[in-house]
């Protein structure tokens, strides 16, 4: 099988890579079955390392809430077009307490950033950062203020990360043509 783009996915087998590499990545997924993300990622092993332990930092030690960084991340899928993104992340957005309406508001994002009946104030405002670090890049102060009056510095840092993180995961999986496993 190849990406869209034409890139074989490595095999998911013991040939996929370096043990030191493929391990932890192994122990990420459910099952310890390599994604199709996982398998062209492989194709270079330093690059495979680094997304891993990034990512896996994001998904596993961070202070922020999982619901606040799963918001982020469909919305991500959604404003970039990442249907590979949206599809591995709306299940985690459910486990954490989101709901099928919010995912359903999210096809209209300029809508969802003030619909107080299905997002919550922390909700929205995470919302309009991960809209202005997207689409703008630059985030408008007022923002800025309104996501710091409701989350710790540390927490501010983690969702900027992970909303920079996740638009690069985007971006990669559009550019090289990743498709859904199945």
């Amino acid at each position: 099988m190849k990406t869209t783009t034409g890139i074989p996915y490595l095999p998911d087998n013991d040939l996929a890579g370096p043990a030191d590499v493929v391990n932890p990545m192994r122990a990420r997924r459910t099952g310890g079955k390599l994604l199709y993300l996982d398998r062209i990622l492989l194709h270079s092993p330093p690059f495979a390392l680094g997304w891993n332990s990034m990512f896996g930092a994001i998904r596993s030690q961070l202070s922020l809430s999982p619901k606040l960084r799963e918001l982020a991340i469909v919305a991500i899928g959604v404003l970039n077009k990442a249907d590979y993104e949206y599809a591995h992340h709306a299940p985690d957005f459910l486990k954490a307490g989101g709901t099928r309406e919010q995912l359903g508001a999210l096809a209209d994002m300029p809508a969802a950033l003030t619909n107080t009946k299905l997002f919550d104030e922390a909700e929205r405002a995470t919302l309009a950062l991960t809209y202005e670090m997207t689409r703008n890049i630059t985030v408008a102060d007022a923002t800025m203020k309104r996501v710091r009056v409701l989350l710790p510095d540390q927490q501010v840092v983690e969702l900027a990360g992970t909303i920079a993180g996740y638009n690069m995961v985007s971006r990669f999986v559009v550019a090289i043509g990743i498709e859904l496993e199945g």
